[in-house]
């Protein structure tokens, strides 16, 4: 067995939809493992930690932990201070150093699927959202059966917001924030719009809650001063969830005159506004600290920063906006970038942050996007009843302990031009469209995916093929193609003007 089925094995026992009953106790299993207390200590967690669930905080007169959650956009690996950039970063240089950075953090390729693995704790095969994102013109959203970790969290007594970016749908209603597990939202639903002029293709997409919001400015420092400002305004009596997603720096590439000003020894005009929209992010991220240490939640906060895939590299995937020039993000030693399976697709600048539970040092082994679903649920003490099997492992004792992960397997993607797996150091990408093209990468001597060993390993590579195979007859259709066929092959005719033919001889 994978460890992918054992997770969906132990999921389906004790954070599914169906739990066994024990007929002689009146009791599931699930009321059994996931009370609040319960699922923090099979957890690993110290009694004291697990003790801080909300009901049992207020009962010992103890306060919950915060959790702020920040999700950068299209940040290349080798772009923060800590990473090694020229890129002023001192607000995420200093939580790196105060606390664990990551080495093997894996998120989805794109924006809407990273996203949505956040939020399920469930690869995004398993829903639809495994291929592309979500576009402008797109009719669906995230599965509306998926039970959230904002939801999760609003059941556990947190007080939930939403600032910047959300890009799980925007079609309907029902798919947006407020209706999605959050109190508060304030930004942008749809994946990519003008920083300055809040519009995609000329269309305002900028929110309070529910309703479209006019408001001026540069959508980053404003995503910065806003998550401030709920931090200022918390009522300390319930414990604050804050899901901060920055648009910086996925284009347009586009940043305040000032920013630019701190940058004008760059010549290159991309990557000087590249630079300027992280250090945008990096104050919005000092203006966040600065309001945890005056209302006095620092101690008690956990953050969690890293960008939602790895930078971009190819114009293919830079998004709506006609980029011209050379495209400025640096994914360090890894191969390729935003849109791809290989490393710097996929392996993203990655940093954990809570004074006197997280000790300085960085974190050996994998961890992927989804396992954040599980560890703050636990951290928290939530009980998870509601959510389908998760994909995610709690990973609470590798960040509070400095053990190595759990984790020995990590699915890159499946949809149906092809897939990624990785076991232990081994490797597959398989791009199973025509001309079929399967590399295998040993990472452990081989980081930067430079040497395909395919042919020197066949029986690996045969097994590993079956193991994406198998994962394809599990998976959903891919939204994206199932919208893009009903746009194909079920809209209204596009045909001329009438009053054009005047001019044309029949």
């Amino acid at each position: 067995m994978s460890e992918l089925q054992a997770n969906n094995a132990r999921a389906n026992a004790c954070g599914g939809k169906t739990a066994e009953a024990d007929p002689e106790a009146g009791l599931t299993r699930r009321d059994i493992l996931m009370s609040s207390a319960a699922i923090a200590v099979a957890a690993g967690l110290p009694a004291s930690l697990a003790a801080l669930a909300p009901n049992a905080a207020q009962a010992a007169g103890a306060t919950a932990p915060n959790i702020v959650y920040i999700i950068a956009d299209d940040l290349g690996w080798g772009g923060v201070g800590f990473r090694g950039s020229d890129i002023s970063t001192p607000n995420l240089d200093r939580l790196a150093a105060t606390g664990v950075t990551f080495d093997q953090f894996y998120t989805q390729p794109m924006c809407t699927p990273t996203r949505a693995a956040f939020l399920t704790g469930r690869y995004p095969l398993r829903y639809g959202l495994q291929t592309g994102v979500i576009p402008s013109p797109g009719t669906y959203g995230l599965a509306l059966d998926e039970y959230l970790l904002s939801q999760v969290m609003k059941d556990a007594g947190y007080r939930t917001a939403l600032v910047g970016k959300w890009h799980l749908g925007h079609a309907k209603p029902e798919y947006w924030p407020k209706q999605r597990g959050f109190d508060t939202f304030y930004g942008a639903l749809v994946g990519e719009i003008d920083h300055f002029k809040h519009a995609s293709h000329g269309v305002k997409d900028w929110y309070r809650g529910n309703r479209p919001l006019e408001e001026t400015g540069f959508d980053n420092t404003l995503i910065g001063d806003e998550a401030a400002r709920v931090v200022e305004s918390h009522d300390p009596a319930s414990p604050l969830f804050l899901y901060l997603a920055f648009t910086a720096p996925h284009t347009p590439f586009q940043a305040p005159d000032d920013y630019l000003e701190r940058y004008k020894h760059i010549a290159d005009k991309n990557r000087r506004a590249y630079a300027a929209m992280i250090s945008v992010l990096d104050d919005g991220i000092g203006k966040l600290l600065a309001s945890l240490e005056k209302r006095g939640m620092r101690d008690n906060t956990m953050i969690v920063f890293h960008s939602d895939n790895g930078g971009v590299t190819s114009s293919l995937f830079a998004g709506d906006s006609k980029v011209s020039g050379e495209l400025p993000a640096d994914n360090g030693p890894y191969r390729d970038g935003k849109g791809t399976l290989y490393e710097g697709g996929t392996r993203v600048v990655a940093l954990a942050n809570w004074p006197k539970k997280i000790k300085p040092g960085k974190v050996a082994g994998m961890v992927h996007v989804v396992d954040m679903y599980p560890t703050l649920a636990a951290i928290v003490g939530a009980t998870l009843d509601k959510n389908q099997p998760l994909d995610g492992i709690n990973l609470w004792p590798s960040l509070s302990e400095g053990k190595p992960t759990p984790r020995t397997e990590v699915v890159y993607n499946v949809d149906p031009m092809g897939g990624a797996v990785r076991r232990d150091n081994w490797k597959l990408v398989w791009k199973a469209t025509l001309p079929q093209k399967v590399e295998l990468f040993d990472l452990g001597v081989d980081p930067s995916e430079a040497h395909d060993v395919s042919a020197d390993y066949a029986d690996r590579v045969r097994d590993f093929q079956d193991w994406i195979t198998s994962l394809a007859v599990e998976m959903d259709q891919p939204l994206l193609l199932m919208d893009a066929a009903r746009l194909t092959f079920y809209a209204a005719p596009v045909v001329a003007d009438p009053s054009t033919l005047f001019n044309i001889g029949d």
